[in-house]
């Protein structure tokens, strides 16, 4: 051990809290020089300019320059610093020679701050001990956010807000950056009692008053809250914020690379990963943590946000990970369709085939298919899935959903884990792919960004690739919902289209809001509504009312209202005349809502919109009163009708 030690000299931070713990150990000064004598000159190695006698005598400074700041539990937390000796008494070096005659001129002991061994002494007080220092108050106030972390640790989160408050109830412009690991830990023991009002209040009033450092943090917080709602707008503003504040900061780096990596902006989040190494090796920052996470992110911003967070993360998700690198080596799989007799009869005589050919030409692929088909997989892949089916603890989501409230108990158990890291084979099956979707949807960390783009994105693309693989020229042209066997891929190919959704990707999501509508014309998953607002967006008119004349009596606002909007920009307002008065028979409040200017929201219920209700109308209003508004004469002309 001492030749190790010799080899790699202990740090300086390795030397307080070894000297910590000795001193906690054992109380007795004569014993502590000691071992101060032994252990110390071994951090002083690397210095060239040291001989041994320099050597010696730095080392018993420094010891009792250690001694003199220890806060003793024994004492109150109080310290006993050492006399000077006098001249003619031995010298504590352990020269042997006269204090006069040895280290008197070396100069007097060093005075080292309290902050300096609070820090490791808080690590290894017992609770109890932990506790008597809080109630002696000689616990240094920043450092109130180390005692608080520990207890946030322990679960007691309550006991780390009564801690932690007090800190920021006075003035707070007079706290500087050694409070901020204080803030960061009032806002997790917020967290973990639900208290999500209570931080944003405090946050947003350290952001007004506290000095530009915490005004950086707090921005830096508000932001983070924004990225796992969703609302990246206002995560950017916030951002914008904290990089003003704390333009030197290395979290705003950490920030940045977060937000632009939820963004599905990876080029971006590259490019500005290498502006930061570059502006925090100028200030200094070279060699720590976040200069390394850096470094990864210049190669791959979703690993390199995994990485950050790899100690906090469930292991069962990094299992999965590893399991899920295999897929885009593994050869896709030619899966085995089964011609059944097609089972949509349409409940409207009107309705029309999809696509009418003359208004929206379908794919090649979709030309050249006839029928319907459902899936049935191969023996071997039967016999895969069936062993899936015995260690996987869930059962499919009810109907369209894409999880229940029981798939987040599938993480609280390991085998179909096991199964999966035994059986690669599991990657060509939909079903299993399926479920995997399904899980990570409903795991507790799935609002990590990281969590969607490292791992349910290998899941989809896997997905997506084995049913093009699998849907091509010759084969049947539909896969209906009514056929359990299908539900797997059409549930996969509706997460792809809000995976391209989420990200910005509009022509990969309308493609595949198409291809969903080819392959199942009933569209369970309820596409069309968003198909039909993107076509009215991008004035493609004609293929918006080709869609229109697919479901003419739909009882979706977005369908019925959208025919009328497309025929009166085709010119057609005779027509469309007609086709708004039965869309007002069906769903009369939606004029009223898109004609004000100004509407009060209804209340929106839990369980999704009633039809022909005001929640309805208001949520239509939200999506497309802009483009209604937009066309000249249009409200005019319907306010004329509705009147």
């Amino acid at each position: 051990m001492r030749q190790q030690a010799q080899s790699e000299p202990m740090s300086m931070d390795e030397l307080l809290g070894e000297a910590v713990g000795t001193i906690l150990r054992d109380p007795d000064v004569e014993r502590f020089l000691r071992w101060g004598r032994s252990r110390i000159p071994e951090v002083l190695a690397g210095v060239d300019a040291l001989d041994a006698d320099d050597e010696r005598r730095l080392a018993a400074l420094l010891a009792q320059a250690i001694w003199n700041a220890m806060p003793r539990p024994d004492l109150g937390f109080r310290t006993q610093p050492l006399t000077e000796p006098g001249l003619g008494e031995p010298c504590r070096c352990g020269s042997g020679a006269a204090y006069g005659d040895c280290c008197k001129a070396a100069g007097e002991v060093l005075e080292l701050p309290p902050e300096i061994l609070w820090d490791p002494l808080l690590d290894q007080l017992s609770e109890a001990q932990l506790q008597a220092a809080v109630r002696s108050g000689a616990v240094p106030r920043p450092l109130l956010a180390k005692v608080a972390d520990r207890w946030l640790a322990l679960e007691r989160p309550g006991r780390a807000v009564a801690l932690l408050e007090p800190l920021f109830a006075g003035d707070l412009a007079a706290l500087d950056e050694l409070f901020e690991p204080a803030l960061d830990v009032l806002c997790d023991a917020y967290d973990a009692l639900d208290h999500w009002k209570k931080k944003q209040a405090f946050l947003l009033r350290v952001t007004d008053e506290a000095s530009a450092t915490l005004k950086s943090a707090a921005w830096q917080r508000l932001s983070v809250m924004f990225i796992d709602e969703g609302d990246f707008d206002f995560a950017t503003e916030a951002f914008a914020q904290a990089q003003r504040h704390g333009p030197e900061h290395p979290g705003t780096a950490l920030l940045e690379i977060t937000l632009l990596a939820a963004r599905h902006r990876d080029d971006h989040a590259r490019a500005r990963a290498q502006f930061w190494q570059h502006k925090l090796r100028r200030a200094g920052h070279e060699g720590s943590g976040i200069y390394e996470f850096l470094e990864r992110a210049r190669e791959d911003p979703q690993q390199a946000l995994m990485m950050s967070q790899a100690s906090a993360v469930d292991p069962s998700l990094l299992r999965l990970r590893d399991w899920l690198s295999a897929l885009a080596e593994r050869p896709l799989p030619t899966l085995r369709l089964e011609v059944i007799e097609d089972p949509l009869n349409c409940a409207d005589e009107r309705q029309l085939p999809l696509f009418d050919p003359e208004l929206l030409p379908l794919s090649p692929a979709a030309r050249g298919s006839c029928g319907s088909c459902a899936f049935a997989p191969t023996r071997a892949l039967a016999a895969l899935e069936r062993g899936w089916h015995r260690v996987f603890p869930a059962d499919k989501p009810l109907s369209t959903l894409l999880s229940g409230p029981q798939h987040e108990q599938v993480w609280e158990s390991y085998d179909w884990l096991d199964y999966l890291e035994a059986s690669p084979g599991a990657a060509d099956s939909l079903d299993v792919l399926d479920d995997l979707a399904t899980a990570l949807y409903a795991h507790p960390e799935s609002s990590l960004p990281w969590v969607s783009r490292v791992m349910l994105d290998p899941v989809l693309m896997r997905a997506e690739a084995v049913l093009r693989h699998n849907i091509g020229p010759g084969q049947p042209g539909a896969l209906p919902w009514i056929d359990p066997r299908n539900r797997p891929a059409l549930r996969l190919l509706f997460r792809c289209y809000r995976r391209y959704a989420e990200a910005g990707d509009d022509p990969s999501a309308v493609a595949l809001m198409e291809l969903l509508l080819e392959l199942n014309p009933r569209d369970n998953h309820g596409v069309r509504a968003e198909l039909m607002n993107h076509y009215l967006r991008a004035r493609e008119d004609d293929k918006a009312l080709a869609l229109a004349r697919r479901f003419p009596t739909d009882a979706l606002a977005d369908m019925a209202y959208g025919e009328v909007l497309a025929l009166y920009r085709l010119g057609h307002q005779e027509r469309a005349a007609l086709v708004l008065h039965e869309a007002v028979g069906r769903l009369p409040r939606v004029p009223r809502f898109l004609l004000r200017k100004r509407m009060r929201r209804p209340n929106l219920p839990q369980g999704g919109c009633v039809a022909g209700g005001d929640d309805q109308a208001w949520l239509y209003r939200q999506a497309m009163r802009d483009v209604w508004a937009a066309e000249p004469g249009l409200l005019a002309w319907m306010k004329k009708l509705t009147a």
